[in-house]
């Protein structure tokens, strides 16, 4: 769902949907680790800077190290700060326990699925990594494939994702990171700038953490085997719009080699966004801080009315607003943010283009000129992207009994999906690989094989959904016993034999910066995108049953996809026609309320 001034969501809060949905079960769906607790290995004994570590043995014939720290916990004065180095420690850290998760809201949108929606969840002192490495021994230090995971920039965390088999299979190191979420990693206001440096002025903490994040690795990968001099950032949804981002930061140049977007998108909050109030003269976001304030100052009594926070906010000086924000616990700060409809996720004002951390302007106009890091780069999206938020909505799914999903109007939902995801193609894939300089590569993933249970097909509702191609990369399809009902039966042979394709390209990209036949040059060769030809290829990404892996020429154009809805039988009436301009309205920066009124469309 490519939603204005905020990110798509990640796989973690879609899986979980989705499966517990599909498994027809009221709750009880767990995150995509097991429960098991990990042994130490003492053949992953490493010395870093901070001292000395130890990890366990994986399930993939894989190392792994969990909750390694990059940075010093960000409390108290480093609230709002830039992430400052870890501290060393005494002794050996025994690194087998994940993380806590960055403060959040729990929702079954995301990984933090054991408590009731919306009810705090995480920790401030969360600035962990972690670490998969083969368990074989290896003369060359081997590719990093530094993971960062999606969630609206406000959910998430690392844990939900194993990256063992990845680095067993394509004998690579896998890096999982965290970062700060919500306005406490993003949150630009005159009251944080007493004493602040300018990428702090800036607001992108979390962008900062990423960056520091990045630094360790390149400090440390080596004691991991590691080669510090070749990284890949990958990440999907949110995760897709931070690696853009980054692309986009001059702090971050030369942290990384290559990169890696799906399903994302290159909206940048421009700074009046992000800070001012919604009725100022360059008006801000309704998710800005200065919103946010206005709210805080009124539900702790220190003004009534609006009109009167706002003369309270311009009385008070910057040091003692800061004081006043930095007193609140995590959890208040969430608290004056809007959750978007029938997920349960604030939105928060994030990736900020301040002109020092993250370029100021267009991102596709920066990209264009060459503004950008100049390094290899894959884009790509799902086809199906949009049905997954789709089938989580009442107002396109009923539930029989409460529980068995149907269409109410499959046409509808069809026509709708389709052309949504056809605009999250083009701005999540096509632009911006069109504007790059920089060697460029593009893919659509069409798998769908899901099955039809109780009478649902849901190979027709969700598909190739927003998310779903995760398992694919990281060949970890194990989401709890409720898992099978999407990845299960008929299904798995080819899975798995596209899970090994894609493992293979995503890892020969991070090895050499094409993903050519695949490490083991077996596979269809991936030709890179030539923005200049009359017919750019992309890859598609599917099983023999799909078709197969394949380049395919031809890709959704904007004037393609309004002509194609202006013509679709599935919606054949100006009032349905205007039910898919009103999701565009609602989930895109496609359609404004003026050109939603263009289109003979009425509220």
């Amino acid at each position: 769902m490519i939603r204005a001034n905020s990110s798509p969501r990640s796989l973690s809060t879609l899986l979980t949907l989705a499966i517990c949905a599909t498994a027809l079960v009221i709750g009880g769906c767990q995150p995509a680790g097991d429960a098991s607790t990990l042994e130490v290995d003492p053949a992953t004994k490493r010395s870093i800077a901070q001292g000395d570590l130890v990890g366990a043995r994986g399930r993939y014939d894989n190392y792994v190290w969990l909750g390694v720290p990059f940075a010093a916990p960000p409390e108290g004065d480093l609230r709002w700060r830039a992430p400052q180095p870890p501290h060393p420690w005494e002794g050996q850290l025994v690194a087998t326990e994940m993380p806590a998760p960055c403060p959040q809201l729990a929702s079954p949108f995301a990984g933090v699925v054991d408590q009731a929606p919306g009810t705090p969840a995480g920790d401030e002192d969360c600035l962990y990594l972690n670490i998969y490495a083969p368990a074989r021994s290896s003369t060359e230090p081997l590719p990093v494939m530094f993971w960062i995971h999606g969630g609206g920039n406000v959910i998430g965390h690392a844990g939900f994702y194993d990256g063992g088999n990845l680095a067993a299979t394509e004998n690579v190191i896998v890096v999982n990171t965290q970062y700060r979420l919500g306005p406490l990693g993003w949150f630009r206001d005159v009251a944080l700038r007493h004493g602040a440096t300018a990428a702090e002025r800036s607001g992108n903490f979390g962008t900062l953490d990423l960056i520091r994040s990045l630094e360790w690795v390149r400090d440390n990968i080596a004691a991991f085997g590691g080669d510090p001099d070749r990284v890949t950032i990958f990440g999907e949804s949110a995760g897709a719009r931070n690696v853009v981002s980054l692309l986009l930061s001059p702090p971050a140049r030369g942290l990384f080699h290559r990169a890696i977007a799906q399903s994302g998108a290159s909206d940048i909050t421009t700074q009046a966004e992000a800070e001012n109030a919604v009725d100022g003269p360059s008006p801000g976001l309704p998710s800005s801080s200065t919103e946010a304030l206005l709210k805080l100052v009124q539900s702790d009594g220190l003004a009534k009315g609006r009109a009167a926070a706002k003369a309270y906010l311009q009385k008070q000086p910057p040091e003692s607003l800061a004081a006043y924000l930095r007193s609140k616990s995590a959890y208040e700060l969430l608290a004056p943010y809007a959750t978007q409809p029938g997920e349960g996720l604030i939105r928060v004002a994030n990736v900020i283009g301040d002109g020092v951390v993250i370029r100021a302007g267009d991102a596709l106009e920066n990209l264009a000129m060459g503004r950008g890091a100049s390094v290899p780069a894959i884009f790509g999206t799902n086809r199906d992207e949009q049905k997954i938020f789709m089938f989580a909505d009442d107002r396109w799914i009923k539930r029989l009994f409460g529980i068995l999903p149907r269409a109410r109007d499959i046409d509808l939902y069809l026509a709708t999906s389709d052309t949504l995801s056809q605009v999250w193609a083009v701005r999540g894939a096509i632009e911006p690989a069109s504007a790059r300089l920089a060697p460029t590569y593009v893919y659509r993933w069409d798998w769908d094989e899901e099955p039809t249970v109780l009478g649902t097909d849901l190979s027709q509702l969700i598909g190739a959904a927003h998310g779903l191609e995760i398992p694919f990369i990281f060949g970890h399809f194990y989401l709890g016993p409720e898992g099978a009902q999407l990845f299960g039966g008929d299904s798995e042979a080819g899975r798995l034999e596209l899970s090994r394709a894609m493992m293979s390209y995503w890892a020969n990209f991070a090895r050499t910066g094409a993903p050519g036949r695949g490490g083991r040059g077996d596979l269809p060769h991936w030709r890179h995108w030539n923005r200049n030809a009359a017919t750019p290829e992309l890859m598609v990404l599917d099983t023999d049953d799909g078709n197969g892996i394949r380049m395919e020429t031809g890709h959704p154009t904007r004037e393609g996809i309004y002509a194609a809805l202006e013509s679709d039988p599935r919606v054949d009436t100006p009032e349905r026609r205007c039910r898919v301009y009103q999701a565009l309205r609602e989930w895109t920066r496609e359609i404004d309320d003026e050109t939603y009124r263009e289109r003979g469309c009425s509220e």
